[in-house]
């Protein structure tokens, strides 16, 4: 889409003074509005960012689970098993709990 844009404009002035008042205006303007506008984009050069972890924080987090696995015919559930429990995210030296098991029992 192109709009063309006039570069004159010219504007009239008539004035008509009824007395012995001698005033000397000027009947025509002129106006020059360029419009060959030029956009310099300025170039940003670019950031270098790093992060890093010195050590990974030492946390035990409890992810709960909640699964349903089964099987439906038109819609309706014809079989299902329910898998819930408690998973856990562990990045600290594992040591078990009171409440939970060893990870490998002594035989």
């Amino acid at each position: 889409m192109s709009v063309n844009i006039p570069s004159n404009f010219s504007v009239g002035l008539d004035l008509d003074l009824n007395g012995g008042v001698d005033v000397t205006v000027p009947t025509s303007y002129h106006f020059d509005i360029p419009t060959d506008f030029t956009v310099n984009v300025a170039r940003i050069a670019p950031i270098e960012l790093s992060l890093r972890l010195k050590e990974i924080p030492s946390i035990r987090a409890h992810l709960p689970l909640n699964y349903k696995v089964g099987f439906s015919l038109l819609g309706l559930e014809v079989a299902c098993i329910h898998l819930c429990g408690a998973g856990q995210v562990i990045t600290e030296p594992y040591a078990p709990y009171p409440c939970e098991p060893p990870l490998n029992p002594a035989p």
